[in-house]
């Protein structure tokens, strides 16, 4: 089958046009118009991901984050240009699906809360036409740290960051959740009645904001956007058997977390 045609559902369900403004999705490397035996799900374009892909034959690589997020000056040689050289040598296309797949309904952000009880949930910060980034809802009453080691077991994390100055017995029942870096949406979680935000890239000064503002938080890093990876490989999966097509999806299996916690 073609590229195109595999992207064309895809873009059925998870339109382009639902993408926050200023970002990237669609093509970025490569063409559309060319046979595809191969699809691999990836969440990041790193070196540990082109060599997989080289060495699984790979047609097409669909990811979250995209290879190119600021204008290039040059191609010339050299690490991070090397990815790109390897991909364009290889006929290796890329299609990116960033903010799109967080906003689009029974995206990224409800898969989230389905893992971690989540119920009754509405957007968190709306973005255009009824549709938003974001999530919030409810959950069974339960401490702040009880929340926080399910957050850690469903994640399968070696630890949780929480901001807080101090231990809570306090029952907290309606939390909201942003995957990536969602720290900008915290007020928005405050106005919808959150106790606890989760999100990824928390920084110092606006942790300690939250918390002056009565809002506790959750960080349990960017990586949890892996979730896209095997989500998203079952949804093909289904389509591919709906429409017989003779194509291979694969889940990456490189790994691409730069962090890891003695």
């Amino acid at each position: 089958m073609l590229a195109k045609e595999l992207i064309a559902r895809y873009e059925a369900y998870c339109p382009q046009e639902l993408s926050m403004d200023g970002d990237i999705s669609g093509l970025q490397i490569g063409s559309l118009d060319k046979e595809i035996k191969t699809v691999m799900i990836a969440l990041d374009v790193r070196e540990t991901t082109v060599a997989e892909a080289i060495e699984k034959d790979v047609d097409l690589l669909i990811v979250k984050h995209a290879p190119i997020f600021h204008p290039l000056k040059n191609l010339v040689a050299n690490p991070q240009n090397q990815i790109y050289h390897d991909l364009i040598k290889h006929d290796v296309a890329v299609y990116v699906s960033h903010t799109n797949i967080d906003i689009v309904p029974d995206g990224l952000n409800d898969w989230f809360c389905d893992l971690l009880g989540i119920t009754d949930t509405s957007i968190l910060t709306p973005t255009s036409d009824g549709y938003g980034i974001g999530r919030v809802g409810k959950i069974a009453p339960q401490t702040f740290e009880e929340f926080a080691l399910k957050v850690k077991e469903v994640f399968r994390l070696d630890s949780v960051r929480l901001v807080a100055y101090e231990k809570s017995a306090e029952l907290i029942d309606r939390v909201a959740i942003c995957g990536g870096s969602g720290q900008g949406f915290y007020r928005d979680a405050l106005k919808a009645g959150a106790q606890v935000f989760v999100t990824g890239d928390i920084y110092y000064h606006t942790a300690q904001e939250m918390i002056t503002n009565g809002l506790l938080a959750i960080d349990p890093g960017h990586h949890i956007e892996v979730l896209f990876v095997s989500k998203l490989a079952e949804i093909f999966e289904a389509w591919k058997a709906e429409n017989n097509w003779d194509v291979t999806i694969l889940e990456s299996q490189a790994t691409t977390n730069p962090f890891y916690h003695l």
